[in-house]
């Protein structure tokens, strides 16, 4: 505890060093052109998803600080990378993490930009606490109390706008169904759709302070499924969407909150079995490389 305590105190310092004299113009993109504001940054030395939270850990000390000023575009994932020594994935999951915490966003083909400082979340998944399968199993156990009722409120009260919007999420979640990090987006903007259409402007609050977060596939990797096991995963996941929403459509709010219900208790379920997986997977390789003669 004593020497990971240094190590991260070691990583802070030197990314304050090295990002101290960020420039506010976009560094130089020429082949081989290293930011200035990452030149001196040591790569980070731990393994696993310690990673992204230390990562985590030194970007939002500077957006909280200031010295990344709202409007200012971070540096790239992949100086982001190349300064960390991590991967693309650790990255991505970090600043994912960033934005659910309302301290970023990210825009696709343009870079992800800091948010003013009153922008930022007053309630939110703490990200260290959901690296752990019983605050995730709790979360949905949370999201199948809320969301339920929400769907039921949302079959009574949604105008055909509303609809429209959940119907574009599914199209929209349907044409991603073999890349799982595409359907994430539209997985969120479903549920957010329906707890606007509830007509209580407290569920939709709470859905949009919790974010990205509250969905499964961003906290645990799919990546020990092959492709036809993932899209089969996907399949079950967009067909229990077309449930909720067709008990919406034709108004039928029991039907919905129980269609609602069942398929948070199903994600649930995923949930667990993902996250044994990938813990059993990563088990096996380890035992894999101490088998390996020296």
């Amino acid at each position: 505890m004593i020497a990971l305590c240094h190590r991260r105190k070691a990583i802070s310092a030197n990314y304050h060093s090295g990002m101290s004299d960020m420039p506010h113009t976009p560094p130089d993109r020429r082949a081989g052109a290293e930011p200035a504001a990452l030149a001196q940054i040591t790569p980070i030395g731990r393994h696993g998803r310690g990673l992204a939270h230390e990562l985590v850990a030194a970007l939002s000390g500077k957006l909280r600080s200031g010295d990344i000023k709202p409007g200012e575009r971070l540096p790239t994932e992949s100086e982001i990378m190349q300064a960390f020594g991590v991967s693309r994935g650790v990255v991505r999951e970090a600043l994912s993490r960033l934005g659910a915490a309302g301290l970023v966003q990210t825009l696709h083909g343009v870079g992800t930009f800091a948010l003013e400082s009153g922008q930022e979340r007053r309630f939110q998944i703490d990200s260290p606490s959901m690296d752990g399968l019983a605050d995730m199993l709790d979360v949905l156990e949370l999201r199948a109390s809320l969301e339920s009722d929400a769907a039921g409120l949302a079959a009574m009260r949604r105008t055909d706008e509303q609809l429209h919007e959940m119907r574009s999420a599914l199209d929209d979640f349907a044409r991603h169904l073999t890349a799982v990090g595409d359907t994430v987006a539209p997985d969120f903007r479903f549920h957010m759709a329906i707890s606007k259409a509830a007509g209580n402007r407290y569920y939709s609050e709470l859905m949009g302070q919790l974010g990205l977060a509250v969905i499964p596939r961003t906290r645990v990797s799919s990546s020990w499924l092959d492709v036809e096991r993932r899209a089969e995963h996907l399949q079950k996941v967009n067909q229990e969407h077309q449930d909720i929403y067709a008990a919406i459509e034709r108004r039928d709010p029991e039907a919905a909150r129980a269609a609602m219900r069942l398929h948070l208790v199903n994600s649930r379920e995923r949930q667990r079995k993902a996250y044994a997986a990938e813990a059993g997977q990563a088990a096996a390789e380890s035992g894999s490389r101490q088998a390996e003669p020296s």
